[in-house]
């Protein structure tokens, strides 16, 4: 199972939020670039980053943070936030990110996943954000009345390989996945299912593995040092996949 150590990015500055609240924001780094040389010191081959401030505004922000750190970190970059056209898809794969992640444009725009989906195959991934199931967008600012399940399973049918699943309630607060929303998740498609949000410790972790999820994204529990990184990418195993 890879870690991702994750990197949210608002106003150039590396923070973290609660459940996705903007007015929560934290800064728990002072440069991303030198956080992804520790992460990648720690053991991780893949981050996930999100631009915040893109998420919310519908284009592309702080560009310039999620190139220099795929250029010069030696890490594979996954990035979200913002990513509702062809033109900044195809820009971001073209400037070393590995993998897109497509958030808000999969439940407005389906034609255009399934366009990426068609252009890029694998270098895209979706990102499923709910809350009380219900799938959320736009910075999760918006929720809408769809089901993350129906969201899933029209994901996989437009040929999408990766899912990733964020329980909003869970996010930033160290109290563990959403294991029955995951289990239900992985039961109903064949995507290859990242777990985000809630990560506290290495039991977690082991017991992510256990259900044969493909990976797991750690954030806070990395920065108030209640997960060791080198432990579970130990534990994990081979990084170096997708």
């Amino acid at each position: 199972m890879i870690i991702l150590p994750a990197i949210d990015i608002q106003a150039g500055r590396c923070v973290r939020l609660i459940q996705g609240d903007f007015s929560t924001a934290s800064q728990v780094a002072d440069d991303p670039l030198a956080t992804a040389e520790v992460f990648r010191k720690g053991g991780a081959v893949w981050l996930h980053m999100v631009d915040l401030d893109g998420a919310v505004e519908g284009h592309r922000k702080n560009e310039g943070v999620f190139l220099s750190v795929a250029a010069h970190s030696g890490m594979k970059v996954e990035l979200g936030g913002g990513i509702r056209d062809m033109e900044t898809i195809e820009f971001y794969l073209s400037h070393g990110i590995s993998r897109v992640v497509l958030g808000s444009a999969a439940l407005e725009n389906p034609s255009l996943v399934a366009e990426a989906v068609k252009e890029f195959g694998a270098q895209l991934a979706v990102g499923i954000d709910a809350k009380n199931r219900k799938v959320a967008t736009r910075g999760w600012l918006d929720t809408s009345e769809m089901d993350f399940i129906e969201l899933a399973q029209r994901m996989e049918d437009m040929g999408v390989q990766t899912l990733i699943f964020t329980d909003i309630t869970r996010d930033g607060t160290l109290k563990g996945p959403s294991f029955d929303l995951l289990r239900e998740l992985s039961g109903a498609v064949c995507c290859k299912v990242i777990a985000s949000g809630g990560v506290s410790g290495i039991e977690d972790i082991k017991e992510l593995m256990h259900e044969g999820l493909y990976g797991a994204i750690c954030g806070k529990s990395l920065y108030a040092g209640t997960l060791g990184l080198g432990e579970a990418v130990r534990l994990g195993g081979d990084q170096n996949v997708g």
